[in-house]
């Protein structure tokens, strides 16, 4: 299931903003599978087990497999199922870098 930036009463891009989320990869919505914790993480599509040059955008949750991230509530890295792909948060990446001209 991919999903906008909406989600229940989360803020997801103030998520993807922190530091917690990561800097490099797509943005997912993912359940740590130590804590249960659901947070916005990026990984990459290697680490998800999708070939590099893959549209994320046409990525599926269930396409995507478990990804090694940090979890700062288990106090290290964990394993985290990603249960959606941000599809919104993605576009409005892409539609900053393109009014900044990067």
């Amino acid at each position: 299931m991919s999903v906008d930036t909406e989600s229940d009463d989360r803020d997801l891009e103030a998520e993807l903003a922190s530091a917690a989320a990561g800097q490099v990869g797509v943005p997912v919505d993912a359940v740590c599978v130590g804590c249960g914790r659901t947070r916005v993480k990026r990984a990459t599509l290697e680490a998800m087990d999708q070939q590099p040059d893959a549209d994320p955008t046409t990525l599926e949750a269930s396409d995507c497999t478990s990804f090694k991230h940090v979890c700062y509530p288990c106090q290290g890295a964990t394993w985290w199922n990603p249960v959606a792909v941000l599809t919104g948060l993605l576009e409005s990446e892409r539609e900053r870098e393109r009014d900044r001209g990067e």
